[in-house]
């Protein structure tokens, strides 16, 4: 039997939770899921801090923005960052940065102190932190694991990620109703110290070549080169461009949507959201056996659409919790989609650039998207804008003839953590 044959037939056996067997691999995924759990509490207490700032759609969709432009400006430096020095010493100064924006906008809310633009500064700041930690953070799972129980350990972290975002946004909303949005992220300020204590114990093996920034720049050079001529690249990105400016819409208006129900009810649709997700991911692999990719995708997006519709015209609890757990399941299906598509989209020697470049159109698909339905809302209402991204959302579908998702049977489908 060959290495290749060996190495298919120990993933088969192994078991899905056999990484928790590895104390290194366990310990970090606790820590990381308690991180995950603050961060949703902390989503939670920005937004609806904002709405009771201000009820200008505008300001409370520039929330969603300020979170997802860190990743627009600074994912490409980042992930060269990430290459070029000790990934645990950038790790730690990336938690002690977001440590620091957390528990500074804690304060300064406690102490009544903050302001609408102080809100989307210190929101900016922290997915600034964010975006600095990612690559390196991703790039330190095989460090952290064994070869054999990898894959199953990439799933144990989306499954933590997804259970901290059906969990966190409840706890944050009840956190916010009892003590306030600054105790929120007061919380999420001490969630990092988890993750930071295992870096402070980790003796890992510094990276062995830091790459000249020289290097690097050429490195980006030749990504763009590639794909610039790419068909396959381009139809990807395309496709996620397209569904991540008209899906903002719902993440830009939630809290408005929201807040008749107080914050208990915001954190619950989120929590909703995140179960929806939770347990579509499940079904990814399933469903990908059945049909096309983009027959998937496709129904998907048109199931999003249908939400993002229902959310402007659906006001009891009960039934908004529904449409967002609907919500959520069709969200993982295309996002997983379209993550493997990217993942099979290049060659080896170029992947990393590709991803980043999907990254980057992805989230800042969602940056732009969210100011524009946030004016949008302001001039012509919650209910009409979520009406028109939801049309646009199908009219994005007469792109897939043209632009059909790269698909690949060869690729084991891991779960995505967006």
């Amino acid at each position: 039997m060959s290495e290749t044959q060996n190495s298919v037939v120990n993933i088969a056996r192994s078991s899905a939770w056999a990484p928790f067997r590895e104390p290194m691999f366990r310990t970090l995924w606790i820590a990381a899921v308690i991180s995950y759990t603050g961060t949703w509490m902390q989503n939670v207490g920005s937004g609806w801090l904002m709405t009771s700032l201000t009820m200008s759609p505008m300001m409370v969709s520039l929330v969603q923005a300020a979170t997802s432009l860190p990743v627009f400006l600074v994912a490409l430096p980042a992930g060269a960052l990430a290459d070029m020095v000790d990934r645990r010493k950038l790790l730690l100064l990336a938690q002690a940065w977001m440590v620091l924006a957390s528990a500074s906008l804690g304060i300064i809310t406690i102490a009544g102190r903050v302001t609408p633009w102080s809100l989307l500064a210190f929101t900016f700041l922290l997915g600034l932190g964010a975006v600095l930690n990612d690559p390196a953070w991703q790039a330190i799972t095989p460090q952290v694991i064994s070869k054999r129980e990898f894959t199953s350990a990439v799933a144990l972290n989306s499954v933590g990620f997804n259970v901290a975002r059906s969990v966190g946004p409840v706890l944050g909303g009840l956190v916010i109703a009892v003590a306030g949005s600054g105790y929120a992220f007061l919380l999420n300020a001490a969630s990092f110290f988890g993750v930071i204590f295992f870096l402070y114990r980790w003796k890992n093996a510094p990276n062995p070549a830091p790459v000249p920034a020289r290097r690097i720049l050429k490195a980006l050079a030749a990504g763009f080169r590639y794909l610039r001529g790419a068909p396959s690249v381009q139809s990807v990105l395309l496709r996620t461009g397209l569904f991540s400016v008209f899906a903002s819409a719902l993440w830009a208006l939630l809290p408005l949507i929201a807040r008749p129900h107080g914050s208990v009810g915001y954190g619950l649709l989120l929590g909703f959201f995140g179960l929806g997700a939770l347990a579509g991911a499940g079904f990814v692999p399933l469903l990908r056996r059945q049909i096309s990719v983009d027959a998937l995708v496709a129904l998907a997006i048109v199931l999003f659409a249908v939400v993002t519709f229902a959310l402007g015209y659906v006001s009891n609890l009960h039934w908004l919790c529904f449409v967002l757990f609907v919500g959520g399941l069709s969200w993982i299906i295309i996002l997983a989609s379209l993550n493997i598509s990217a993942q099979t989209m290049s060659p080896d020697w170029v992947r990393a650039r590709s991803l980043s470049m999907y990254l980057l159109v992805l989230q800042g698909g969602m940056a732009a998207g969210s100011a524009f339905w946030g004016a949008l809302a302001a001039r012509r209402g919650v209910a009409t804008t979520l009406m028109v991204a939801a049309f646009g959302l199908v009219a994005g579908l007469a792109t897939a003839r043209q632009h059909r998702l790269h698909d690949s049977s060869k690729v084991q489908f891991s779960t995505v953590t967006s």
